[in-house]
């Protein structure tokens, strides 16, 4: 079993991985696009970024890690998914705070190709949109700075978020006010870190076309 933690903070576990799978899945099955571009906010275990990267529609992957450790991790094999994501020649790993990029207007999100907008944009950082691991992260979830996520999709394209908590109202308000529609997607799963049957969330926005 291999885990995540930030201080005493548990971020993720390989034994608990259903839900960033579905981040994943959820997301890129809306979208019918032969030649998809995505990005990823947060490595983490590189579930999610596996999953994307097994839909045979996906041609890039650009995943963005604040953690230059657990970016290395994966170079280095030591985690289960690293040395497949790595070799893989449609993943490209990048150092840089997501948060950060995004309040810089007209910052692009992929230093090689200026103005790159992507299908799908899937975000997996915090525990919920309540439960922050930094207090600064708090402006993202507002209109505004889903606005800005929206401006990096193409039409049509795609945010989904990973959460913890049960769907929050509050948030899919925030969404509505940004994309042209969203949905909170509970996905329940066998939690054996708990002893108990959990559950998750998956929010999925579409930018207007």
């Amino acid at each position: 079993m291999f885990e995540v933690k930030l201080d005493n903070d548990l971020l993720m576990s390989s034994l608990v991985n259903h839900s960033e799978i579905a981040l994943a899945e959820l997301a890129l099955a809306e979208l019918d696009a032969d030649q998809m571009d995505v990005f990823v906010g947060g490595l983490g275990l590189g579930y999610t970024v596996r999953a994307a990267l097994d839909q045979p529609a996906v041609r890039s992957v650009l995943v963005v890690e604040y953690l230059v450790e657990v970016m290395d991790w994966h170079r280095r094999g030591l985690v289960p998914l690293g040395a497949e994501l790595t070799a893989d020649s449609r993943c490209r790993l990048i150092n840089g705070d997501f948060f950060a990029m995004l309040n810089f207007p007209g910052q692009n999100l992929d230093p090689e190709a200026p103005g790159k907008r992507f299908h799908a944009m899937l975000v997996d950082i915090d525990h919920s949109p309540r439960r922050l691991l930094q207090a600064s992260h708090g402006p993202f979830y507002e209109l505004d700075g889903l606005r800005r996520v929206a401006s990096h999709l193409l039409p049509g394209g795609i945010f989904a978020l990973w959460s913890a908590d049960s769907p929050d109202e509050d948030f899919l308000q925030q969404l509505d006010g940004a994309f042209d529609s969203s949905k909170a997607h509970v996905v329940e799963f066998r939690n054996p870190l708990l002893n108990c049957d959990d559950l998750n969330t998956v929010y999925v926005a579409r930018r207007p076309n």
